[in-house]
């Protein structure tokens, strides 16, 4: 009898620690018409999504360049980090969305020439399949996107393009894009082919550099209480480290998002561009989006 109490209780114990723990997978695909190929993407589900019927506030985690959609899940330890910060009440369950930006032409933005629209694929494909395939609560309010280095670029980009879409945006470690226009060199443009015209890359400087596009932002549009500005308005958390190489376009950016009145959290730490740092942040933001997810 005894014995049968031990195991019992063994079982109990193994079945309440499984019951808090969420499940990742990171080998997933959906057909893209726009991009004309499969495009992978992995994600994350909170510890009580298969036993309840409720739906979930959503955030998209973006990868930097070089990594794919498998980055956050085997470098960022998405899942361990995310069970224990639900577990601790620090942040809400919720669903994490993380895409393959590394197939084909590397990048979240749409190509110069209008023949690669990454970014036309994530906004009118990937964001309507996610939010159809699984259970989220799919309104501004319940939606926050986060990213590094390339991926911050990303979040940077996606939340000022359509911050009408995003409660909270969260950039880490961020390529902010180019800081000049003659910054502007054929490198970051190389992978969309050649014979690409000065109009061209005018138009995608302007379309693509996060300074450029702040700067771009009415300063009635900041400062207004009109219902349609409030629905633009995101919550901002940009973290950089002190040694990171891409220091200079985060605090130039933060200078320019003060200068206009843009809300928002600056965090500058101790560390550089790699894992370590980021698997501090994650955390973090996860707490900051939950603030957004809760307040509705």
């Amino acid at each position: 009898m005894k014995k049968v109490s031990i195991l019992l209780f063994a079982f109990t114990i193994t079945s309440l620690l499984s019951a808090q723990t969420g499940k990742v997978s990171d080998d997933l695909s959906m057909p893209s018409k726009i991009l004309k190929m499969d495009r992978k993407y992995a994600i994350y589900l909170p510890p009580d999504y298969e036993t309840s019927s409720r739906r979930y506030p959503v955030l998209y985690l973006l990868h930097g360049g070089g990594d794919d959609q498998t980055g956050w899940v085997q470098f960022g330890e998405v899942l361990h980090i995310a069970d224990k910060a639900i577990n601790e009440g620090t942040a809400t369950p919720m669903i994490i969305v993380m895409p393959d930006a590394n197939t084909g032409k590397r990048g979240y933005s749409n190509s110069p020439k209008g023949d690669w629209q990454y970014e036309d694929f994530f906004f009118q494909e990937f964001i309507p399949y996610i939010e159809k395939t699984y259970r989220i609560k799919a309104d501004k309010h319940y939606r926050a996107i986060a990213g590094l280095s390339m991926g911050g670029w990303g979040s940077f980009i996606y939340a000022l393009h359509h911050p009408e879409m995003f409660a909270s945006a969260c950039p880490l470690s961020a390529y902010t894009g180019p800081l000049k226009r003659e910054d502007l060199n054929s490198d970051r443009l190389n992978q969309f082919g050649g014979n690409i015209t000065e109009a061209e890359k005018e138009a995608w400087y302007k379309q693509y550099s996060v300074l450029e596009l702040i700067t771009a932002i009415p300063e009635e549009q900041v400062k207004s209480n009109k219902p349609e500005d409030q629905k633009k308005k995101v919550r901002w958390y940009i973290d950089c480290g002190d040694d990171d190489f891409l220091f200079e376009g985060n605090a130039l950016t933060h200078i320019a998002m003060r200068k206009k009145g843009i809300a928002h959290e600056y965090r500058v730490r101790d560390g550089v561009h790699n894992w370590v740092y980021w698997r501090t942040s994650l955390p973090k933001v996860l707490e900051f989006v939950t603030m957004d997810f809760h307040q509705f």
